[in-house]
């Protein structure tokens, strides 16, 4: 879960540490004193996309990091061993954010990608926004909810890994049939390169040999002369470094026996003139090797000359004819493919069987997961007070199918304006559709793996007595998981086991978000605040009470 999360120079928050508990926490406050920046900073953290005006006004850099505890969480362990970060009991994500735009991002001190950063949040935590409801209007969110409802998205994935293998092998069983002469021509011609390619016998590496080769037979009189001009100044005439060497070894190993601080020197002197003689006898062998042969420059010329023009020819460079010649091979395998029409048309089937048979599973699990989705969203509607309402997904068929399955997911409404149930996007007004969404988020958040949940204002359009019905089932979510909910709703607030009130000050150096732990009579009163705006009178403080005492687990909670 969520343990503390620390913010600096974000917004309008200069510096907040904040310490989490387990349970249910509400998040209260006027409206513009930083409470859904709380939650974008979080989301920050949790690899979103950086922006430089979310840097405080007048700072060089924001900076955002959170504590995870990992005790209930081992499904992240695998990823973190594979990802090379090792076993931990804690996860420390950070984000820095400059004012020139530019973003680090690090993991228990590693630097690593928002994607890695992405991944991680994924395990931990789930923030459901205050537009959520927005979403459920599009197809594409409607069936990936369901997926993960169901925990399908990994089949869903399969499905269309499959769909893509099987359109692909159609197209290009339909580009083999309509360009059979075509193809016949290439594959001619490409037949005739590679001949003219291996008849050469060309090779990279023997490239680099034969270059080699004509620069030494170019230059072998030189070499010759060089070597030998080497060996008589080494060796051959009066006063040759070998003899003089040696002369100056026997001297100064004289020399040491009257003092032994000579004998360093002798050695070396000794040494140096072994090694001039490794030297003469080397450049000996390479004069008796080399030889003057105008034939065998002529053949390396030849050669070169050869590859060259064959290099001119298909525009590479010599040493690209390898690589020219293995992507010759390898169209040339797949003209050959496309030429055997017979054995393309049933691989193309064999991948057309495989998509019908993963797409008939999907389609199998989304009808039992609809059927149980379907059920838990309606009983969360009549706790909402839609209980003329009832919820249902249909699963459309697509009878040619597509890439994400053989259906299309639609949300669908009945009994609220009518009997017959229809697409929620022409049915709930925006009041009815937050609840649905609630109840939505709700009943997913329910199947979710990950340990913390995040509500920015998902109670917008909701009040009285549905909105006490709301507040109990984030009190009972939180029995389940930790729960942080934004609300402007006191009948929410009431049912936090802890609760924060956060509040801009202004001061000289600028506007500043501060936020406060509310011990039970700070409650009393922010509760009393929610109830009855500025003027707090002894009956609403009185209401507040009576609200609060309706929760048993009171919590104060540190920062």
């Amino acid at each position: 879960m969520l343990l503390s999360l620390a913010i600096q120079d974000f917004v309008i928050v200069d510096r907040l540490e904040l310490e989490f508990a387990k349970g249910f926490g509400a998040l209260t406050g006027e409206t513009g004193a930083g409470k859904s920046i709380l939650i974008d900073a979080l989301a920050l953290v949790l690899g979103e996309r950086a922006d430089p005006g979310v840097v405080r006004e007048g700072k060089e850099r924001a900076e955002v990091s959170a504590v995870f505890g990992l005790d209930d969480l081992p499904r992240i362990r695998p990823w973190m061993v594979a990802q090379e970060f090792g076993e931990a009991d804690e996860l420390i994500l950070r984000r820095v954010i400059e004012k020139t735009g530019r973003s680090r991002a690090y993991l228990n001190g590693s630097a690593v990608t928002l994607q890695q950063l992405r991944e991680a949040g994924e395990f931990l935590v789930d923030i459901h926004g205050q537009h959520a409801h927005q979403s459920l209007l599009r197809a594409d969110a409607q069936r990936a909810l369901l997926d993960a409802h169901g925990n399908l998205a990994a089949l869903a994935r399969e499905v269309a890994l499959a769909w893509k293998e099987w359109r692909d092998l159609e197209t290009a069983l339909a580009h083999a049939s309509t360009h059979q002469e075509a193809n016949a021509h290439e594959r001619e011609m490409l037949e005739w390169q590679l001949r003219e390619l291996e008849q050469l016998e060309f090779s990279s590496a023997g490239w680099e040999a034969l270059e080699a080769e004509q620069r030494r037979l170019q230059h072998a009189a030189g070499l010759i002369e060089g070597a030998e001009f080497a060996l008589d100044l080494l060796a051959e005439r009066e006063g040759a470094a070998e003899i003089l060497a040696g002369q100056a070894g026997n001297r100064i190993t004289e020399m040491a026996a009257l003092d032994p601080e000579l004998s360093g020197i002798a050695d070396m002197l000794h040494s140096v003139q072994a090694e001039f003689s490794e030297i003469i006898s080397t450049l000996r062998r390479y004069v008796d090797r080399i030889e003057l042969d105008p034939e065998r420059l002529r053949e390396v010329d030849a050669r070169i000359n050869a590859v060259l023009t064959l290099s001119h020819k298909y525009r590479v460079e010599p040493a690209a004819l390898d690589g020219l010649k293995e992507t010759w091979q390898a169209r040339l395998s797949s003209l050959a493919a496309a030429a055997d029409l017979d054995a393309l048309r049933e691989k193309t089937r064999a991948a057309g069987a495989a998509y019908a048979q993963k797409a008939a599973a999907l389609s199998e699990k989304r009808a039992a997961a609809a059927s149980k989705l379907g059920k838990a969203v309606s009983a969360g509607m009549r706790e909402l007070a839609l209980g003329s309402g009832h919820f249902e997904v249909a699963l459309l068929p697509i009878p040619e199918g597509s890439a994400h399955g053989q259906e299309q997911v639609e949300f669908r409404i009945a009994g609220l304006a009518q009997n017959e149930a229809r697409p929620l996007a022409r049915v709930a007004s925006g009041g009815e559709l937050s609840r649905i969404s609630l109840a939505l988020q709700v009943v997913t958040s329910r199947n979710a793996s990950v340990p913390t949940l995040i509500f920015d204002e998902v109670d917008v359009g909701i009040g009285g007595g549905v909105a006490e019905i709301v507040g109990r089932l984030l009190h009972q979510l939180g029995e389940e998981r930790q729960v942080l909910c934004v609300t402007h709703l006191p009948q929410v607030a009431a049912r936090a086991d802890w609760h924060w009130q956060v509040r801009k000050e202004i001061r000289k150096t600028g506007v500043t978000s501060r936020v406060e732990a509310l011990d039970p009579n700070a409650r009393i009163e922010e509760i009393a605040r929610m109830l009855g705006g500025i003027d707090i009178t002894t009956t609403t403080r009185e209401h507040a009470r009576e609200m609060l005492a309706g929760n048993s687990r009171q919590q104060t909670l540190p920062i």
